[in-house]
């Protein structure tokens, strides 16, 4: 099948997925109102004139627009007044993105990856430069820049294996889609490898962004400071994922008759805040008693008074508070990795100096967490059984925990720079495109 004929399908059916995407936004409306607001923007209906400075910043979800906040904040240094674009897909991406504009940025949802959509969107905005954070290609975002002569970047570029296998399913529409892209700046040089795979153009290994985050000052002392009134450790479930808050319960429980005399606080953060009601209910099914974050108050989730229950599960229900429960933590067990979800972001807790045990599944961080594992900043567990004896038994050894503690932030020290080599990129590619213009 030809690559011009493999598109105009692509293109066919992502038409026809319209009305499914309107059912989805507005069912989850229900749970995060924001998916109601703005919808036209989805599909290139804007207020906004065109701008021909606008530099547009792709990141679709919280995790992502946090990198992006990075990298952003190194392009407003290295220059000043330019405007920016910013566009995502979720909620919590989206909220998070309003932080970061200021006077004359916009921000609008991702277009959808329709034909006409994209045209829509390039003719309202007309940028100079697109960045896309990480995976998000789209065969008509690529083939409409292609079309109107704008560079798109993917930067902070990972590709797992598995993704890899997925998009060559595909080939004649995804090759063309990554061979489109101006340019590539990957992660690790596997990733590089595997995009080259694909047809990219990779101009550079830069190491990942999320290396340069900083854990959030006021978060980890107040975390710290909780900590330090209890009497007993806490072990983190973080970033869990559906599926996974029944294998750790199921695995606790089993862990509490076999050890009646555990006397260790159980924290369970999920990755996706809308969940957190059924969580709560899963808890309350097995038995135990919920306490949430949000009825904490200033004292924290118990007082140095109190007496410690291990029937009591303690349950993050708040945004952007991470940095709090990883300081709050002894040791966390790594969302996302104990099912074939390919693990979380496991930097954040290294550099709260978190010691991370992870599950079987961590291929959308391969290098990160081989990384992690070799330098001793996290372990491994086959299984979430394995996971919570592991972690109990770290937790009540005060030696190796501070051990694994200073060596986790110091992994998360030692791979920082990525930031500074994209902004430098990005800079090249603003002077050729400048350069173009003078000609």
């Amino acid at each position: 099948m030809s690559s011009r004929f493999s598109l105009w399908i692509y293109g066919h059916l992502m038409r026809l997925a319209k009305p499914l995407l309107r059912r989805k936004l507005q069912r989850r409306a229900h749970a995060e109102p924001l998916y109601a607001q703005h919808v036209e923007e989805r599909f290139g209906q804007y207020a906004h004139a065109a701008h021909h400075q606008w530099i547009w910043i792709h990141s679709v979800s919280l995790g992502e627009t946090r990198t992006a906040a990075l990298l952003l904040n190194g392009l407003r240094e290295s220059f000043p007044g330019m405007k920016f674009l910013l566009t995502q897909g979720t909620a919590t991406g989206r909220e998070e993105g309003l932080k970061l504009l200021q006077e004359g940025d916009v921000q609008v949802w991702q277009p959808w990856d329709s034909p006409e959509v994209v045209q829509r969107f390039l003719d309202a905005f007309q940028p100079r430069l697109g960045l896309v954070l990480e995976t998000e290609v789209w065969p008509h975002w690529v083939a409409g820049a292609v079309k109107n002569k704008m560079p798109l970047v993917l930067v902070n570029a990972r590709m797992s294996e598995k993704s890899m296998k997925q998009a060559l399913r595909w080939p004649s529409l995804m090759q063309p889609a990554y061979a489109g892209l101006s340019a590539v700046l990957a992660q690790t040089h596997d990733d590089a490898q595997r995009l080259t795979q694909l047809g990219a153009s990779v101009k550079g290994v830069l190491g990942n962004l999320k290396f340069d985050a900083k854990p959030d000052e006021s978060q980890t002392t107040q975390g710290r400071a909780w900590r330090g009134k209890l009497s007993q450790p806490v072990v983190m479930l973080a970033s869990s994922r559906e599926g996974e808050e029944l294998l750790w319960l199921e695995a606790w429980l089993e862990f509490l008759v076999n050890h009646p005399e555990t006397k260790v606080h159980a924290l369970v953060v999920p990755r996706h805040p809308q969940r957190v009601n059924a969580v709560e209910v899963l808890i309350q099914s097995k038995g135990f008693d919920v306490s949430r974050r949000s009825s904490w108050g200033a004292e924290g989730p118990t007082s140095a008074s109190s007496t410690p229950s291990t029937r009591t599960i303690w349950l993050g229900d708040s945004l952007g508070e991470m940095s709090l429960y990883y300081s709050l933590a002894d040791a966390a067990l790594l969302g996302g990795s104990f099912e074939r979800l390919g693990g979380q972001n496991l930097i954040e807790a290294a550099a709260c100096g978190c010691p991370i045990i992870m599950g079987p599944h961590t291929f959308n961080f391969t290098e990160a967490a081989l990384a992690a594992e070799a330098v001793g900043a996290a372990c491994r567990a086959e299984t979430m059984a394995e996971a919570i004896s592991v972690s109990v038994a770290l937790v009540h050894n005060s030696i190796e925990l501070a051990l694994q503690s200073e060596k986790a932030k110091r992994f998360a020290q030692q791979h920082g720079g990525a930031t500074q080599r994209t902004v430098l990129a990005v800079r090249e590619l603003l002077e050729k495109i400048k350069d173009s213009e003078g000609r």
